[in-house]
């Protein structure tokens, strides 16, 4: 991530992609503890889709346009960033929801 406006679009891109894979309130419960630029991708209802992390990866990196071993990179330091902006109890409500395999998104292997 180059530039602010680069790094504010892979926030942006990441975040809606999450939105796609959470159920019911919790993208709403997730954005409330967000600043409101990074909340507004998060806003309304989850998409519910249950779609694996390989496929997060490629949605990430066929919406930025870029590579998706670039969008691995980007949605890790997304979640890395959302990890700290958020309580241990939020992050737990929305790891709750996805499948195992998204453990390696958010540098919870092991848990």
């Amino acid at each position: 991530m180059g530039s602010r406006g680069e790094a504010e679009r892979t926030i942006k891109v990441t975040l809606e992609i999450l939105k796609q894979r959470l159920a019911g309130n919790e993208p709403d419960n997730l954005a409330v503890q967000l600043p409101e630029d990074l909340a507004n991708p998060l806003r309304g209802e989850g998409g519910r889709e249950g779609f694996a992390l390989a496929e997060f990866y490629r949605r990430v990196a066929e919406k930025e346009g870029i590579e998706e071993p670039q969008a691995m990179r980007h949605a890790r330091a997304v979640a890395l960033v959302l990890q700290e902006a958020v309580t241990t109890g939020e992050m737990d409500d929305v790891c709750h929801q996805l499948k195992d395999e998204y453990a390696e998104l958010f540098g919870r292997q092991g848990e």
